[in-house]
């Protein structure tokens, strides 16, 4: 059977080319909203994460209908940090749009998406958007974007792609630059011309490939994923089974249905091969399985998700202000948070440690985990995190680290601060181009190294930088690269920070609390300049004499404070501090928080080093 009156495709691309916004378009054009319905834009982003930072985290689900025809879009993150969404989603598909910024052309995601997908054997339809761009380099990024493909060895139908010249904002396409677009129709028609409908036998035993998971309080768990042969209908008994997991083999029932129509699910009482559904009343479905019929357990294969680089200890609160702001405190709270998300997330891993109090979590790098640790602190859980370590592997008998292709675009002027950075990074130069007056700067750079320098490289371009980053693989491990160039200030005792004692401090360096502020003894205050440790009494108050009048001495001002952001603070701790992180605050601190006992263990280091 052939579904004609159906097409599965997912929009694919790198970071803030535009996919979200593509998509309004076609909402707004199908007629999926009334005439006079207020719509937000990026109406796709619809969590607090992802409108507040403008990238797509999760991968969503939409359809329209066009010509009588049902087109079913998949929404995808852009982010190198969540490229396992991406991957997994694709096997829902028949084809992708790989949409490419009319003047950034191909970047590092750009790549990577596009390498899941030529090896997917999909159709792809190549969408040059923000062509309205005043720096738009229309014909030359067609031309870079062909080149891609044959570097990934594309298929001779690959290679021979439409291409389609967009305008998100303004919801635009057209088959020719020169001929200014009026509406996404020309978007449409090619996709019902070029992407394959799905087919397989309606009639054979069910077999549909769950590839994401959504939940609900109300209903549990709910699978989402794309019939590949059969049909499934509500209250019918299936049999649950893992391709790579043999021993996994267990019945349940399907009690609820739902298609996706717009933004909404709307409930079914049957389905068939092609369409992609969602379901409820199997607990324990996890991403990967595949139902099948009682009949015919026939599991199929799934794409093995590439492993995650970044390592990061979570923990119970154990700080002096412990269980003063959060609602889950506890290791058993915190232990159920993490494994919930091992459900949703294939690109994380959860492994218990020898404490009970602690556990490892592995993802695929710092905004994927902060990411996570900002849900948990926004949902009420309080706790700590260490500071990121990358996965180290043993290769042919040599340690190997995850190496990272850096790319960065810089003014002329910057371009010798960025050398003199990754120098002491121990980065090497691919490639330079000069791009008017800015440089295009690639280099293979260890992973680890990379903690921080997103920072240090707005500050030497003024802010005028702009850098991405592409998993380039392993290689020998670069020996010692210092991960932190500054020191910290310490709280000297628990108290509450007084002006008198921020005013004596902020001549020693950088302060990151104002008056008022509650802090303990251990908690970092701010950074000095010099790479060491300074013990500073922020708490410290002007004694007050009978000797003057009140008001005589010039009113004391304090500097500006840095207000770190939860990713600044996840680069910024060294190898013997800590993140707290509660609903309301993000605080700094030493791990060891009494200053004497933190000397002796500092000096039996030196000593054993010695």
């Amino acid at each position: 059977m052939v579904r004609e009156d159906l097409r599965n495709i997912a929009i694919i691309a790198h970071v803030d080319h535009g996919k979200t916004t593509l998509v309004d378009g076609m909402l707004k054009q199908s007629g999926t909203f009334r005439e006079n319905q207020q719509v937000e834009t990026r109406v796709m982003d619809n969590n607090a994460l992802e409108r507040e930072r403008g990238i797509t985290i999760l991968a969503k689900n939409t359809a329209i209908h066009y010509k009588g025809k049902k087109i079913n879009i998949i929404d995808t993150p852009g982010h190198a940090d969540f490229g396992g969404e991406v991957e997994r989603v694709l096997k829902m598909v028949s084809g992708v749009l790989l949409l490419v910024d009319a003047a950034e052309g191909p970047m590092p995601q750009t790549r990577f998406v596009l390498t899941k997908a030529i090896e997917l054997g999909l159709k792809i339809i190549i969408v040059i958007n923000k062509i309205d761009r005043p720096d738009a380099r229309l014909s030359e990024v067609g031309d870079e974007v062909l080149e891609l493909l044959l570097e990934l060895n594309a298929s001779d139908e690959q290679l021979f792609s439409p291409i389609i010249y967009c305008s998100g904002r303004n919801a635009t396409a057209t088959t020719d630059y020169n001929v200014e677009g009026k509406d996404l129709v020309p978007l449409f028609e090619t996709i019902l011309n070029y992407i394959e409908p799905p087919s397989g036998d309606e009639n054979g035993p069910l077999q549909l490939l769950c590839s994401s998971i959504d939940y609900n309080e109300y209903v549990g768990r709910i699978g989402i994923g794309k019939i590949e042969r059969g049909q499934i209908k509500v209250g019918q008994e299936v049999a649950v089974c893992d391709y790579h997991d043999s021993s996994l083999g267990y019945k349940g029932r399907v009690v609820s249905l739902y298609q996706i129509e717009g933004l909404k699910r709307e409930p079914v009482e049957n389905a068939m091969v092609g369409d992609i559904v969602c379901f409820s009343g199997i607990e324990d479905i996890k991403i990967g399985n595949t139902l099948c019929s009682t009949s015919a357990a026939e599991p199929l294969p799934f794409v093995k998700i590439s492993e995650p680089t970044i390592e990061m200890t979570f923990s119970v609160n154990d700080s002096p202000f412990a269980g003063r702001e959060g609602k889950f405190v506890t290791s058993r709270n915190l232990r159920e948070r993490l494994y919930r998300e091992l459900l949703k997330d294939m690109s994380l891993r959860v492994n218990d440690t020898e404490s009970t109090d602690s556990f490892k979590v592995c993802g695929r790098g710092e905004m994927h985990l902060s990411i996570l640790i900002e849900t948990m602190r926004r949902e009420g859980y309080e706790f700590m995190v260490g500071p990121p370590k990358v996965l180290l592997k043993t290769i042919d008998g040599v340690t190997c680290e995850p190496m990272e292709h850096l790319y960065v675009d810089v003014p002329q002027i910057s371009m010798g601060a960025i050398m003199e950075n990754m120098g002491v990074r121990k980065g090497e130069l691919v490639t330079m181009d000069a791009v008017g007056n800015r440089m295009r700067l690639e280099f293979i750079v260890p992973a680890r190294s990379l903690f921080g320098f997103k920072n240090e490289m707005l500050t030497a371009t003024r802010g005028e930088g702009i850098m991405n980053t592409a998993f380039e693989g392993y290689a020998p491990f670069k020996g010692s690269i210092p991960r932190r160039f500054t020191g910290s200030l310490v709280a000297f005792e628990t108290g509450e920070a007084a002006t008198y004692g921020l005013f004596n401090a902020q001549d020693r360096g950088v302060l990151f609390i104002e008056p008022q502020t509650p802090v303990y003894e251990g908690m970092v205050v701010g950074y000095s300049p010099k790479n060491e440790d300074l013990r500073v009494n922020v708490c410290k108050k002007k004694h007050v004499t009978n000797m003057r009048a009140a008001g005589s001495d010039e009113a004391l001002r304090l500097n500006p404070i840095k207000k770190m952001s939860l990713e600044e603070a996840i680069e910024f701790i060294a190898d013997d501090e800590l993140l707290e992180v509660t609903p309301k605050n993000i605080r700094i601190r030493k791990t060891i928080l009494d200053g004497s006992q933190r000397m002796k263990v500092m000096m039996n280091a030196r000593n054993g080093e010695n």
